[in-house]
């Protein structure tokens, strides 16, 4: 019955081994289950963690329920432990057949050994389990039963049964236990590593997320802006684009460059939809969209000589809009040149400030612009910008500490009273290329030689050869005294005695003050034959102590008021008159008028020409209102100019908006006596050749200085207060140069005689060097347009340096002229374009394209370049 039962249930644990009769075959059965469980111990040494469950399998024959039921039993094992502690022999016969079946077979037990029902044979035990400790063994050393075994026990099988199964069993409890601690030992490592694989997965997983979301965000806010500036960005006409609903404009050059970039409509009322224009208001060739209740678009696109132009008209709907389009003038967008003068004159224009103004002429003193202007601005990147002349235009530059340049359209009560339109209109055109040479040559204003009479180009050359003496006509003295010291000094030509508005007893008079000047007529006819030209200034302003006054009133000569009584003269002040009247040059009764006055001048004293001083926009009444409607207060100065040309002869202008014609040369403004003011000459001539006023008149050397007569001595011709010695040197030194050289101060009258050398020296410089070249210069200005004296970009359009090279100047494309315009200084940074150059002082030969720092200037030496052909070397 044992053995039957015995196996049956080693046959449940799933392992039968077979059956023996005899206690020798049972003892080598337990002898090889010994070293089959020895061998498998050193298997399991071999083997790595992975292996651990292939060695419970062997040992069990039944890995998974071995694997399950094992653990469970920890805690009998424990409480084994505790009992043997306490003297309890362990309660092996409580447990289920088969749990205990399988304990002992995992053991190594015979299957025909007593299963340890009596009680002696556990007791006869106890003291050898007491010895055996519960912890399992090292691995290496594993326990196996030898036969030697046998002959210490005893022959007793039972007993050796007994024994061995109970060691076995203890065995294979520590061993289980061993197993399951190493186990767990390897596995927590595991464990922990794995955590942390799975901590760092989470961190690599939640970096990936956020990477991802971040580039989501990039490319939709990508997505938008792209949309936004490039696809709503329509390319209405070719490389011109332009944003309807967010209102930007971008031009581009052939090469994609973008090289203008504006804001158009600022002010239009958030939200306002823009629709196209209903067919009515639509333009052939035009694109037109319309801002409802605000204004209307049109834009238009032509070519010409290899330039796009792109035409931008705004049509405002609203009394409360006024069109205003700003573009960006930051240092990316290049370089901006034209206007005229501004004040504080700036070059280039976007280093300067300026308020949004009117555009119209003034004195840089107090107002924001000078006594030339034109509505043409150009960008060193290949772009102009041309305001139409009948535009209300208001200006400003980087206002609002912006760098932004605006222009407007706006009605207002002096500037713009004469509305052309019932509302504001914007009209300018934007034109493209990729080089700013070229797009300004094709830009300026060709054959200016057109209907030139041979009379017209000889006075264009005197004035380029000979000085303008301006002279303030106190008395006949002074003139006479004037011219003779000019002769005294043998190396000046006698040119032209410019005679200021002071010849007459009040403005507006138009004849010689008999009581200063007794007998004019032969003093004139002296300086005459002395080799001068006599030139008298004129002006349209009538004093109201003038003798000419009341008859103009009585035939309505004078601009009147506006809103009164149109025979009521509108007055204002002008120089040293603080009331005077304005001739109407529209009205067709005052040119007659005039002209008969200037040629009994003519007649009587033999006047060789006029020069017209026509003050500013600002000189004009505020309430002004002429016969016919002028565009703004400077439409005067052109109707007026080109009226008294066809009638009386004409050397130069004090102001201007539009290019004379030649002969007539416009003047520079006036120019204090200061080393502050010498540094605004060069840009404003720069500026003025640039905006198409080629022949300019400077001022003064050494600027213009009042000529009060001496109180105490009022025979003593012309005594004045004489400029710096110094500056008086540089600015001779820098007047040289340009087309027209004027004085007021002689150079005789300093003490030093060394101002005298100088000025030998320097009229001789003009005369074989400079003189030659302005002539040449002056003839190709009147077949192109250039002018005469040009910005070092125009020699190398190319290089950035010759842009913003504020201090130099060149004339034409052979003389490079770099003076010392600071106090004290005998040295100073000069900049030469792409060439080979010859030194003017020590005929050294100079590598262009490059600076030359620290370059020495003598107080008696002016810097100039000449330009070596090409093929020079050194």
């Amino acid at each position: 019955m044992s053995s039957s039962r015995n196996y049956e249930g080693n046959r449940s644990s799933g392992w039968v081994l077979g059956f023996s009769n005899g206690p020798n075959d049972n003892a080598n059965v337990v002898v090889a289950a010994a070293n089959q469980e020895n061998n498998r111990k050193a298997v399991n040494e071999t083997s790595t963690v992975k292996a651990v469950p292939e060695v419970a399998r062997l040992r069990t024959g039944n890995i998974r329920k071995t694997s399950i039921s094992m653990p469970s039993k920890l805690n009998e094992m424990d409480d084994l432990r505790i009992d043997r502690q306490n003297g309890t022999a362990p309660k092996f016969r409580e447990e289920s057949e088969t749990s205990s079946s399988v304990t002992f077979s995992n053991s190594g037990s015979t299957p025909n050994g007593s299963p340890l029902g009596s009680e002696t044979e556990e007791e006869a035990n106890d003291e050898e389990l007491a010895k055996v400790p519960l912890q399992a063994p090292p691995r290496r050393k594993g326990r196996i039963v030898s036969p030697t075994v046998n002959e210490k026990m005893g022959n007793d099988t039972t007993e050796l049964s007994g024994v061995q199964s109970v060691n076995s069993t203890i065995t294979s409890v520590n061993s289980i236990s061993s197993l399951l601690k190493e186990k767990l030992q390897l596995s927590l490592p595991q464990a922990l590593r794995s955590s942390a694989r799975r901590q760092n997965a989470d961190y690599r997983l939640k970096a990936f997320v956020g990477i991802l979301f971040l580039c989501i965000v990039f490319l939709v806010g990508f997505a938008h802006i792209y949309y936004t500036q490039h696809v709503l960005q329509r390319a209405y006409f070719e490389k011109f684009r332009f944003n309807k609903n967010e209102r930007v404009m971008r031009v581009y050059s052939s090469t994609g460059a973008e090289i203008v970039a504006a804001k158009l409509g600022e002010g239009i009322p958030p939200n306002t939809g823009v629709y196209p224009c209903l067919p009515h208001h639509q333009r052939q060739d035009s694109v037109c969209l319309e801002w409802l209740q605000q204004t209307r678009l049109y834009l238009a696109h032509t070519k010409r000589e290899g330039m796009h132009c792109y035409h931008v008209t705004w049509q405002s709907l609203s009394p409360y809009y006024n069109p205003k389009d700003c573009f960006d003038w930051s240092s990316k967008r290049g370089h901006w040149y034209g206007a005229g003068q501004i004040q504080n004159m700036v070059y280039p224009l976007e280093r300067g400030r300026l308020d949004l103004s009117p555009f119209i002429t003034g004195d840089v003193r107090k107002h924001p612009f000078g006594n030339v202007l034109k509505r043409y601005f150009l960008n060193s990147k290949g772009a102009t910008i041309l305001v139409d002349p009948e535009t209300p235009l208001y200006v400003s530059i980087n206002a609002n500490r912006t760098n932004d340049f605006c222009l407007q359209a706006k009605h207002d009560a002096f500037a713009y009273i004469n509305h052309l339109t019932p509302l504001p209109q914007l009209n300018y055109t934007i034109c493209a290329t990729d080089n700013i040479k070229s797009l300004h040559s094709s830009m300026a204003e060709k054959s200016l030689w057109d209907g030139l009479k041979p009379d017209e180009l000889h006075a264009v050359h005197s004035l380029l050869s000979e000085p303008v003496w301006q002279i303030s006509p106190i008395n006949e003295a002074a003139i006479y005294n004037y011219t003779e010291d000019v002769i005294a000094l043998g190396f000046l030509r006698q040119g032209h005695v410019l005679l200021s508005e002071e010849w007459q007893p009040s403005p507006g008079d138009f004849v010689l003050d008999e009581e200063r000047f007794p007998s004019m007529e032969e003093t004139i006819n002296i300086i005459h034959r002395r080799g001068f030209r006599i030139v008298f200034s004129i002006q349209p302003f009538i004093s109201t102590e003038s003798i000419n006054f009341k008859d103009a009133v009585a035939n309505r000569l004078l601009i009147s008021e506006r809103g009164s009584d149109p025979r009521i003269p509108a007055l204002t002040r002008y120089k040293q008159s603080n009331s005077a009247g304005v001739l109407d040059i529209t009205n067709n009764k005052t040119l007659p008028w005039l002209q008969t006055k200037l040629e009994s001048l003519i007649m009587k004293y033999h006047v060789d020409s006029f020069y017209l001083d026509l003050g500013t926009a600002q000189d004009m009444p505020h309430y002004y209102k002429c016969e016919q409607p002028l565009t703004n207060p400077d439409h005067y100065k052109t109707i007026f100019t080109r009226s008294i040309l066809g009638t009386i002869p004409v050397i130069g202008v004090s102001s201007a908006i539009s290019r004379p014609r030649a002969p007539v040369f416009v003047s520079l403004p006036p120019f204090p006596s200061s080393w502050k003011a010498i540094k605004t000459v060069i840009p404003t001539v720069l500026s003025y050749g640039m905006i198409g006023y080629p022949f300019i008149m400077p001022g003064a050397v050494g600027g213009d200085v009042a000529l009060p007569m001496s109180d105490n001595n009022p025979d003593n011709d012309y005594e004045v207060d004489l400029p710096d010695k110094e500056l008086y040197i540089r600015w001779l030194q820098l007047s040289t140069f340009l087309p027209v050289i004027r004085f007021t101060h002689l150079p005789s009258k300093y003490s030093d005689e060394s101002v005298l050398e100088i000025a030998k020296r320097l009229t001789t410089l003009r005369q074989k060097t400079v003189t030659p070249m302005l002539k040449k210069y002056a003839n190709e200005t009147l077949d192109t347009g250039l002018p005469i004296i040009r910005p070092l970009w125009m020699l190398d359009p190319a290089d950035p340096a010759c842009h913003v090279v504020v201090d130099e100047f060149s004339v034409g494309e052979e003389l490079i002229v770099a003076p010392v315009l600071y106090s004290g200084s005998r040295q100073r940074e000069v900049y030469l374009p792409a060439g080979v150059w010859k030194d003017g002082i020590d005929g050294s030969l100079r590598k262009g394209s490059r600076w030359i720092h620290n370059y020495r200037v003598a107080e008696d030496k002016v810097a100039y370049f000449v330009k070596m052909p090409d093929n020079t070397r050194f």
